[in-house]
């Protein structure tokens, strides 16, 4: 497919207005799925699980399997539709809705149509620069997942090019709150940067709320990013993509710049935009068509007849309005003041999806600069090494126990890493490890002597030249010994032993 042609992206905004709308996905953590009681286990057991063995009647569509609502999903869906300023509907009702789903057995979803559980809110986004910006929210409606195909045989892993696709319904049935905005105006040149906040608010909100992991590249956590462009002036609403299942941050914001820049070449060239829905492809930073989609797609959805209205007492509601945590914003300034971060330094935190990680090695005993250090440093390094999340490497009361050694003397910054290294190996504590490895700074008087007069021997001119004032010169004698030693000796205290030595 030929590549298509772009407009520059401030030429794009001149011309044109973009109007952004967003649908994102939540799976929700609970313990069995939204209509059966298989196994909802959480991202890793999820994932090592074997294909199509977290199931039940219910999820593959059986005959004359009924569903049952998960009460804790709805407890789930009403705490977020909360924090999304939404009102919780005093009835809300499943519907049926019919549409061809390969990886759904029974070729029909349980969905909400008209009548959502929650409705009418409001988000409130942080761009980079502080700036607020409020994000519209029409609904978000209880739904349950599709399963998963996996298309084999091709180069890349995606349908394109693939041979052959097999489903694993283990994901079909999994819990799923589907938010959606209004139509978003007034972005302008910022709307990439509005679109990846928007994301992140929504992560922030529901990793605070304690009811997803919210992990985009496990897809816990799904964007669909509508944009259409309207010429400058105009009241009538251009139209408009839909790309689908966009699984990072970044991602989100390359895919909007991009929809901007290839609509308005379109436009300008006398084109018009086909509506549909749109693959985005992370390797280049593309999208291709979909499938063609109308406004008035017809899923004949009608009510479910298997389950009853979902009724939540207004003492349930004002029980979870009372629980709801304090809302990111407010909550990412208060750290931010608290921590003493620069803005960037807070940024770096956020952007890798490190805050509760940070705040939690806080309060078990670091400081916020070395629980920002370890955490966007060396864990992170590793984890990109490894293609892992990064709080999947430690978890913060070792990251802690880890800086407390360092504290103590115990162990150099250097020795740290290797420890570090060994607890992700699964060796064990940090202190565990420093016992089995041997890995303790060397602190001992005689050691240290020994040492040292060995480096001296075979650096004879060092002494005089400490003695006739170039105090410098004891660094070569030093990074002798912490070589010997294997990193291991106490550098300061060997400083010291050289400098009392040149001083008799």
């Amino acid at each position: 497919m030929a590549a298509a042609k772009l407009m520059d992206f401030d030429k794009a905004l001149e011309m044109f207005e973009p109007v952004l709308g967003f649908e994102v996905h939540v799976e929700l953590n609970t313990n069995t799925k939204m209509f059966s009681d298989a196994p909802n286990p959480a991202n890793e057991a999820f994932h090592a699980a074997e294909p199509n063995t977290l199931i039940a009647p219910v999820d593959l569509g059986l005959p004359g399997s009924l569903p049952v609502v998960n009460e804790t999903a709805i407890r789930s869906s009403i705490s977020l539709g909360l924090a999304l300023g939404c009102s919780i509907a005093e009835s809300s009702r499943f519907a049926r809705k019919n549409y061809f789903y390969p990886d759904l057995g029974k070729n029909y979803q349980i969905s909400q149509y008209d009548e959502p559980i929650a409705y009418e809110g409001s988000v409130e986004v942080e761009l980079e620069d502080g700036t607020l910006i409020t994000i519209p929210i029409e609904r978000a409606h209880m739904e349950e997942d599709a399963g998963k195909l996996n298309h084999m045989g091709g180069a890349t892993g995606r349908i394109q090019g693939a041979e052959y696709s097999l489903v694993d319904y283990n994901r079909a049935g999994v819990p799923l709150v589907e938010i959606v905005t209004k139509t978003i105006f007034g972005t302008d040149h910022r709307a990439p940067e509005v679109a990846k906040a928007y994301v992140q608010a929504i992560r922030d909100i529901v990793r605070g709320l304690g009811i997803s992991e919210a992990r985009l590249e496990r897809g816990n956590l799904r964007c669909d990013a509508n944009v259409s462009l309207r010429p400058r002036g105009q009241e009538k609403l251009g139209t408009r993509t839909e790309t689908k299942n966009v699984n990072s941050m970044r991602s989100v914001e390359r895919a909007v710049r991009y929809e901007i820049q290839r609509q308005a070449q379109i436009l300008a060239d006398g084109g018009t935009i086909t509506q549909e829905t749109r693959h985005w492809h992370e390797d280049t930073g593309t999208t291709s068509p979909g499938r063609p989609k109308s406004d008035a797609d017809d899923y004949r959805y009608f009510p479910e007849p298997d389950l009853l209205p979902v009724e939540p007492a207004a003492e349930l509601i004002e029980e979870l309005r009372a629980a709801l945590p304090e809302q990111p914003v407010a909550r990412r300034r208060r750290l931010m003041a608290e921590w003493g971060f620069t803005d960037l330094e807070f940024q770096d935190v956020r952007n890798g999806g490190l805050l509760e990680a940070v705040e939690a090695t806080i309060a078990a005993g670091a400081t916020p600069a070395t629980a920002r250090k370890w955490w966007t440093g060396e864990i992170s390094r590793l984890a990109n090494a490894q293609e892992k999340d990064a709080t999947e490497l430690i978890s913060p009361e070792n990251v802690a126990a880890l800086q407390q050694l360092v504290d103590a003397g115990t162990l150099t910054d250097k020795l740290a890493r290797q420890v570090l290294e060994g607890v992700i190996a699964g060796e064990g504590n940090p202190q565990e490890v420093v016992d089995a490895r041997g890995l303790a700074v060397v602190s001992d008087d005689g050691a240290l002597i020994a040492a040292i007069d060995e480096a001296l021997a075979a650096q004879p001119d060092v002494m005089a030249k400490i003695k006739d004032g170039k105090v410098q010169a004891a660094g070569a004698v030093i990074g002798a010994v912490m070589k010997a030693m294997k990193g291991q000796a106490d550098a300061a205290r060997v400083r010291e032993l050289i400098l009392e030595r040149a001083a008799q």
